[in-house]
């Protein structure tokens, strides 16, 4: 129960205690008792439910609880499109959860939960733990006396990967425990010839029509420049002219997926497929149907809007047609990303690049991550062996 006074000016001061919810008493100051009896009675109430009311969060400095720390977090803390999307859909999560509730036992039970109850993919988990470890390293940071160690920080090697526990529990609900699937799609020589072919506007075999190709040079374009640079789509397609430097045979990328700025370097291949494409778009052709370089953009398809809803539509629009594309060349398996896979792994099959280097052009910042993408072809690595 709170305790309350009156004050000398005339007003009533209200003292709350809650341990495990707030970090140490709250003094809440009323003009009236009656008003004070009122609202300290509602408060009372939903704080012995574990709920802590936003507008009492705004009154207070102090991060008390995990909503009230992600909510901080995401407003001073520039994050990236990924880090975003994970901590909205953890808002909620945990109504009421204070910080200082938050140690070793609590997080390996939410480990639990993601495995036993939402039955995610490891690769899934590790995600929303990273992007919550990383908020939590920023309130630790801030000095707040609710949370002085990250617990997510304790957590062992492989702690995403179903114990046999862990599958049984998931079992008991006729449903399968998941697993890490590492997609190692290589693109084959017949392949890329065959998609180059649809590009060029062939018909594929046993079919009336190709499927078709809005703006045919930019398409052709997109693909050579994602087979030759591992660029990401969309690092692509929002490229400005200007950013690319034919004299240092570079591509300046100033915003991309983890925030980082970072230049790449380009093949004399990719060299040519630039040239081509400026010439046809410069010389006015049909297939680009009126676009040119006028606004300063590379490709057509973006209109130069920041807007994540209009980003994800173009990303959308352009992983369909050319997922189109590649099953008319009869790999319908393969997606416009495999790209970048392919490219990863050309640069460790046509190069000596450390991985170090391969990282900084392809814009990994964990070497664990790159190696993912280094799908190395046994039948290449058996070419070198005695």
């Amino acid at each position: 129960m709170a305790t309350k006074r009156m004050r000398p000016s005339g007003t009533w001061e209200y003292i709350i205690r809650r341990k495990g919810i707030l970090p140490k008493p709250l003094s809440l100051t009323f003009d009236t008792e009656e008003e004070g009896d009122a609202y300290v009675r509602r408060l009372e109430q939903m704080l012995d439910a574990g709920i802590l009311p936003e507008d009492l969060v705004a009154r207070r400095s102090e991060l008390v609880t995990v909503d009230d720390a992600i909510r901080s977090y995401m407003i001073k803390v520039s994050l990236p499109d990924s880090d975003i999307a994970l901590l909205n859909a953890l808002i909620g999560r945990w109504t009421g959860q204070a910080l200082t509730g938050v140690d070793y036992q609590w997080v390996d039970g939410w480990i639990k939960s993601m495995k036993r109850k939402d039955v995610m993919a490891p690769s899934t988990i590790r995600h929303y733990v990273g992007a919550l470890a990383r908020c939590f390293d920023w309130v630790v940071r801030s000095g707040t006396p609710s949370l002085a160690t990250n617990p997510l920080r304790l957590l062992p090697k492989r702690y995403a990967t179903y114990t046999d526990e862990d599958s049984a529990a998931v079992r008991a609900q006729d449903k399968e425990p998941k697993e890490d699937e590492y997609r190692d799609r290589r693109l084959f020589a017949n392949e890329e010839r065959a998609v180059r072919r649809i590009l060029a506007g062939e018909k594929p075999e046993s079919r009336q029509r190709g499927p078709d190709l809005n703006f045919g040079p930019a398409m052709i374009f997109l693909f050579e420049l994602g087979i030759e640079s591992a660029m990401r789509m969309r690092e692509m397609y929002t490229l400005d002219v200007a950013q690319v430097d034919i004299g240092r045979r570079t591509v300046f990328l100033d915003k991309t997926k983890n925030g980082s700025k970072r230049q790449v370097p380009l093949t004399t291949v990719a060299l040519q497929a630039f040239e081509d494409y400026v010439e046809l778009v410069n010389q006015g052709s049909a297939e680009m149907d009126g676009f040119s370089f006028a606004a300063g953009r590379l490709f057509p398809w973006w209109d130069g809007s920041r807007d994540k809803k209009v980003l994800a539509g173009v990303s959308v629009r352009l992983s369909g047609q050319f997922g189109r594309i590649f099953d008319a060349a009869g790999c319908g398996d393969f997606t416009f990303h495999d790209l970048r896979h392919e490219a990863t792994s050309r640069l460790y099959e046509k190069t000596r690049l450390s991985d170090v280097q391969i990282a900084k052009i392809t814009g990994h910042s964990d070497t664990k991550v790159l190696m993912r993408y280094s799908n190395l072809r046994g039948s290449d690595l058996a070419v070198q062996l005695w």
